[in-house]
């Protein structure tokens, strides 16, 4: 360090130390508190998005419905949704897309080989193959076929395996040993009718079904129940956010049902926002606090060095001078402040994937973009200060002199 720096230090820059790394301290808190604020609503709303579908707290996937009420009982035709409703849905807020859940209308009956001795009549749906979650490589049929590829819920499987297996003395099945058992399929009524080799291809999360190629239903609906309706009495729909209230109360106001589970998160997002704000709020007070201890240091220091500036500036030092000089001094402490409150608030997002991970749920590794809005503000608004302070406290002594 030159001997000028040497003297414009010791000239300058004696006041206390201890308000100064307590104001730093304070600053790095609050920024980094600001910053976990906003890290955990964005986490909680990218959970909701669901931008990975088998991982999102709220799945993105719905099966939409009309609710059936004493009025429609005995009216089938009120429960199927119309072209024009469908349209409707696809309007609704965060929809971003709707599949129709086309259903069998012909008899449909399964039948186990004599090992497992389980018959049963059955109920198939058929969904455009974008909205399944898992397709199998050989999911496709085609007429003339005499096998039938079949995607059942995991849902049902567990409830064979763990209420009717168990009342009927029947043995459970694993899905690797339910996809090696082959069964036949029986469709038509006595009089006309087919019988094909259907087989579990694969199993489903999202739908509550037991699903079979569109190509098949098509095939068995024109066959056996021409004339009857066609139209879907479910919907599958994927929204951006399901828990968003406009889309809840669209829902409510049609009339329409899904699985209330789905929604649950909308009261828990309430919440997570009513505490991100707070927590929000209570990180901008404890930085404005900071900030004006810290604006306060800089000024008494230069107000207790005010003999000493006025002497530089009477034997030629420009005012511009000494406040670059200044500020060479302090911004590189409120940018290491900013920057310690930068690398907690990484070590906690990545602690946070790490440990998200492991419950099968994903985060990003390192903050969202909001995060580094939130920190860009911040340093912005801190440099502002930091650099009118100095330049007024300047420019008053430069009056002054």
């Amino acid at each position: 360090m030159s001997q000028q720096k040497l003297l414009l230090n010791k000239l300058l820059l004696h006041s206390g130390r201890s308000r100064l790394w307590l104001s730093l301290l304070s600053l790095a808190a609050g920024t980094t508190l600001l910053l976990v604020a906003v890290m955990v609503w964005w986490n909680f709303n990218e959970l909701l998005s669901g931008k990975h579908d088998d991982d999102s707290l709220g799945s993105t996937f719905l099966t939409v419905s009309k609710r059936v009420t004493n009025e429609t009982m005995g009216r089938p035709g009120a429960t199927i949704f119309t072209s024009d409703e469908i349209e409707q849905v696809k309007a609704a807020p965060q929809v971003q897309g709707v599949g129709a859940l086309l259903s069998n209308r012909f008899p449909a009956y399964a039948v186990m080989n004599a090992a497992i001795g389980f018959s049963t009549e059955m109920f198939l749906e058929a969904v455009p193959e974008k909205f399944m979650d898992k397709l199998p490589e050989d999911w496709a049929w085609q007429e003339g076929n005499r096998e039938v590829p079949i995607i059942v819920s995991r849902e049902f499987l567990n409830l064979y395996n763990y209420g009717f297996a168990l009342s009927q003395g029947l043995p459970q099945l694993s899905e690797s040993s339910i996809q090696s058992i082959s069964f036949q399929l029986k469709i038509g009524n006595a009089l006309q009718g087919e019988v094909f080799n259907a087989r579990v291809a694969g199993f489903s999360d999202r739908i509550s079904s037991v699903l079979v190629p569109e190509p098949f239903l098509k095939y068995g609906n024109d066959k056996y129940a021409p004339g009857t309706m066609t139209g879907p009495s479910r919907l599958i729909v994927k929204t951006k956010d399901p828990s968003d209230p406009r889309f809840v109360d669209y829902l409510q106001q049609h009339d329409y049902v899904t699985n209330a589970e789905q929604l649950r998160w909308n009261k828990l997002r309430s919440v997570v926002e009513i505490v991100s704000l707070a927590t929000g709020l209570l990180a901008l007070l404890l930085m404005g606090v900071s900030t004006l201890v810290f604006v306060l240091f800089i000024e008494l220091t230069i107000a207790k060095a005010k003999a000493a500036i006025r002497l530089l500036l009477e034997i030629g030092y420009s005012p511009g001078y000494l406040v670059g000089f200044m500020l060479r001094k302090f911004i590189p402490l409120v940018v290491v402040a900013l920057l310690d409150a930068m690398i907690i608030a990484v070590a906690i997002q990545c602690s946070a994937h790490y440990k998200l991970q492991q419950m099968k749920l994903h985060v990003a590794k390192f903050p969202g973009w909001p995060v580094w809005i939130a920190l860009g503000i911040s340093a912005m608004v801190l440099l502002w200060f930091v650099v009118f302070s100095i330049k007024r406290s300047i420019s008053q002594e430069k009056i002054a002199a």
